[in-house]
């Protein structure tokens, strides 16, 4: 198989973020991620079965490893080397077209049993990613027996495939992933009825978070901030209510909380605020527009920040992570698996309108730079097609 594998190397790695600090993707000239022939993926146990992407994501944590900017937090629940991509859609040995569920809990680790989380539904907080029968790993893409979207060939446990309905093109399928994290993000934010929200950052995940949350809650008021003309379009389309330029996020949120500021904080503010940005200057931001009492959820990866948190304390606030997918508890009740209502989301909201440009894995460095610079050239999600549809290659 052809597969984009990423490979450890400290030099490699020091020189990917020099260069991508440089220029946007530039790490992906000079880092550890190589195109390669390889054997196909060997089946991991009982269970498991062979997966040919047809489309797969390049999203903001793949970015950060290519750059040489992700967290060594994750050192020890990732194995090396691992072929990246994470957001997929493909096909099953069977010809059925499936979207993979990344996360390589117990279930895929064949633990029994199960610990709590899984046990419950929350399978993005499974105890167990490093062990069973598989190498560290916490999802699909960042384990070294599993493979990775990036590639023609890799292997999914029978608890992470979905079927995708006919209806749904392939571009629709591959925004389920980044969807299931938008409705697991809007839902964990616990919007009041008639709330006030404020959403940072309006790339694929808070495009997707800002359709989730007319979706899923029931807010009075979204305001988003978006950096670039085309993102404050496809926000508005999405639903927000608001669509400024970072810069007046904060004067948006006064105006509609009637609130007052003090120095650079506001003396009430929105009700929750999703940051998908995810660095020092957002965290603060957020925690400068909430009110006391609110919440702030963290959506965006966070690496390495330096943060008064003052804020955090004096006010009250909730600061929640939001990571992955799971069992959902929605307002009326139900519980519903969050891929199923990514799913419904994606076909409501046309996610796959998101999808902008397909490239094969041989001009990774291209799609790369291309994934890297989205928002200041119109784009929003870029993609690899591993496989030409008009040639499709042979398994072996």
């Amino acid at each position: 198989m052809k597969a984009l594998r990423f490979s450890r190397s400290l030099p490699r790695f020091a020189a990917a973020r020099v260069a991508g600090s440089m220029a946007p993707g530039g790490g992906a000239r000079v880092g550890p991620l190589a195109l390669v022939e390889a054997p196909d993926p060997r089946q991991p146990g009982p269970g498991w079965q062979q997966v040919q992407p047809i489309l797969a994501g390049i999203c903001g944590s793949d970015l950060a490893t290519v750059a040489g900017k992700s967290s060594r937090y994750f050192e020890p629940i990732v194995s090396f080397p691992f072929v990246p991509g994470h957001e997929i859609v493909g096909t099953t040995e069977d010809g059925a077209r499936v979207v993979v569920e990344p996360v390589l809990g117990c279930a895929a680790r064949d633990i029994t049993p199960p610990c709590p989380a899984c046990s419950g539904g929350s399978l993005g907080r499974c105890e167990h990613l490093t062990l069973g029968h598989l190498k560290p790993g916490l999802q699909t893409g960042y384990c070294a027996d599993t493979s990775g979207g990036w590639s023609t060939a890799l292997m999914a446990h029978a608890s992470q495939i979905h079927r995708v309905p006919e209806a749904l093109s392939d571009e629709g399928a591959v925004m389920v992933e980044p969807a299931a994290c938008a409705v697991h993000a809007a839902l964990r934010a616990e919007v009041p009825s008639g709330g006030l929200v404020a959403v940072l950052g309006a790339g694929t995940l808070g495009l997707c978070v800002v359709a989730a949350l007319r979706r899923f809650t029931l807010p009075g008021t979204i305001i988003a901030g978006a950096k670039h003309p085309d993102q404050r379009t496809e926000v508005l389309r999405l639903g927000a209510d608001v669509a400024v330029v970072p810069a007046e996020v904060k004067r948006a949120v006064r105006r509609a909380a009637r609130c007052l500021t003090v120095g650079e904080r506001l003396s009430g503010g929105a009700d929750v605020v999703i940051d998908c940005v995810g660095n020092a200057a957002s965290i603060h931001e957020a925690l400068a527009i909430t009110r006391p009492g609110g919440r702030v959820v963290l959506v965006g990866m966070p690496g390495p920040e330096r943060l008064d948190l003052a804020a955090l304390w004096q006010r009250e606030i909730e600061l929640v992570g939001a990571y992955a997918y799971g069992t959902e508890e929605l307002a009326d009740g139900r519980r519903a698996r969050t891929f199923d209502l990514a799913f419904e989301l994606s076909a409501a909201a046309e996610l796959g309108r998101l999808v902008s440009a397909r490239y094969p894995l041989e001009r990774y460095r291209e799609a790369i730079e291309h994934a890297a610079t989205a928002g200041s050239r119109g784009a929003v999600k870029i993609v690899f097609q591993p496989v030409s549809p008009r040639s499709k290659e042979k398994r072996t």
